[in-house]
């Protein structure tokens, strides 16, 4: 994917394992087919039944791991993270999983998502005399964990998971347990698996194939799941009324090997691109995606419009992570050294660019541009999802409303921005019958908040954007 340089970050990838002699090294490899969610810093905490232990760092896990640490992470039990990190949130402190140690045990935790009312959280806490290590607002649960009575682990757990709202999928390992915990709208994906006796746990399915589980259920909305020697328990800590998916885990940031909620995301994508060709009705000569979210939709808006797909632009898969420039020049050059337009290809030719998306513009403008260096005679441009006109507060860092360029420009004046001969975005129905997912109590079942700005939670007054400082996963 190029979610470096292309403006969209999803915040973070989970995976656990529970029962297994080598869990750091199943975890290594399932956080690997999850890099894709989170390549800044990665970690894994290991439980040997009797103490917890971890690394992590700043990079990806291919760097940051060896044999030898794997080796000296010992346990049945282990639970690892990559993540993206916004402006204020980088540093090591930050990584996860988080790991505190008392005298009464040992907590880690990972976490997918962010909390919309952290801010307020964490202001009272800290007036109640807790000091926070991180401005991740992960943190803020094993305050309320720490701070809930006498009772177990467990029972503090699931009577903090109320006070939290917003986006989670929270993975909490002790010496002698896995707990896993979905907010009530069900936001960010998690899956269940199996690997012989073992239980594996992951953001996306596609972990599972790495590592040869098989794949045994979703995580349901408002479920707390335990699991331990005797196996695995699960209650609800929450009644969902209002499952809501994040759109985008089908758009732009899951595999398209993952299975999420059922749904295979190649195949949702692909109807996307077949409904997109069903609303443009655009003459011209060759199709071609951006690679790589968006070869799917462009594979089927070639099949449905009876124009061939090409691979009019190329991945170069050996360049550095642009994605830590800090300037925007710098970015904008990353995305040439990222992509080339193939010009046997594209040129003379009236060429369809599918994407999946615009955020701020500067990408598309800057392919659009090579693509008619490198001769193309048109290029229209058709995006498989909606205009984001509204910034995300349940992790992805979609910036402030004012910097989407959907939310300040019509489509004809985005078009003449990037420079496209035209501009097509899918519709919000056309989407939503593309990805096929079914509604529940009659109300669509998947988040549209980026699109309609109809948020599923409650938007607190001092919910930080995902470019302050505060709100990092």
């Amino acid at each position: 994917m190029l979610a470096e340089v292309r403006g969209l970050n999803e915040e973070c990838g989970v995976f656990g394992v529970w029962g297994h002699p080598d869990a750091s090294q199943i975890t290594y490899y399932g956080l690997q087919s999850l890099q894709h969610r989170g390549q800044e810093g990665a970690g894994i905490v290991v439980s040997d039944g009797e103490k917890l232990q971890g690394f992590k760092g700043e990079g990806l896990v291919t760097e940051l791991f060896n044999e030898d640490i794997i080796h000296d992470l010992k346990g049945a039990g282990a639970i690892g993270h990559v993540r993206y990190t916004t402006a204020g949130g980088g540093g090591y402190e930050n990584v996860q999983p988080l790991l505190f140690h008392s005298q009464t045990g040992s907590l880690a935790l990972a976490h997918n998502g962010n909390l919309v009312n952290a801010t307020a959280l964490k202001n009272q806490l800290e007036a109640q005399g807790s000091i926070f290590q991180t401005t991740s607002d992960t943190e803020v649960l094993a305050h309320l964990i720490r701070r809930g009575g006498y009772g177990t682990v467990k029972d503090r757990f699931k009577n903090a998971l109320p006070m939290l709202k917003g986006a989670y999928a929270f993975l909490v390992m002790t010496e002698t347990e896995l707990m896993i915990a979905l907010d009530p709208n069900g936001l960010r994906p998690l899956s269940i698996g199996q690997l012989g006796d073992a239980y594996c746990v992951a953001s996306e399915t596609c972990a599972f194939d790495i590592v040869g589980a098989e794949f045994v259920r979703d995580v349901k909305p408002g479920e707390l799941i335990v699991i331990d020697h005797n196996g695995l328990r699960s209650e609800e800590f929450s009644i969902s009324t209002n499952p809501s998916i994040c759109t985008m885990e089908y758009v732009y940031f899951s595999r398209p090997d993952s299975d999420i909620q059922g749904i295979n995301v190649h195949s949702a994508r692909k109807r996307l691109g077949i409904r997109l060709a069903q609303e443009a009705k655009i003459e011209a000569d060759v199709v071609t995606g951006v690679p790589d979210s968006s070869i799917s939709a462009a594979i089927g808006y070639a099949e449905e419009s009876g124009i061939p797909y090409e691979m009019g632009l190329i991945k170069n898969r050996y360049v550095g992570r642009t994605f830590i420039q800090p300037s925007q020049e710098l970015r904008e050059q990353g995305v040439k050294m990222k992509l080339s337009p193939v010009r046997g290809v594209v040129e003379g030719k009236r060429v369809v660019m599918v994407d999946d998306s615009i955020v701020r513009g500067t990408t598309s403008r800057r392919i659009v541009k090579m693509l008619k260096e490198a001769g193309a005679k048109e290029v229209h441009v058709c995006i498989s999802s909606p205009p984001i006109k509204n910034p995300c507060f349940y992790g992805i860092d979609t910036s402030t409303q004012g910097e989407l360029i959907a939310a300040t420009h019509s489509i004809e004046e985005l078009r003449e921005a990037i420079g496209a001969d035209s501009l097509t975005f899918l519709s919000v129905d056309g989407m939503v019958e593309g990805i096929g997912r079914e509604s529940t109590n009659g109300k669509c079942s998947q988040c549209l908040a980026c699109f309609t700005g109809n948020y599923p939670t409650d938007i607190y007054p001092d919910t930080k954007h995902p470019y302050d400082k505060e709100v990092n996963c």
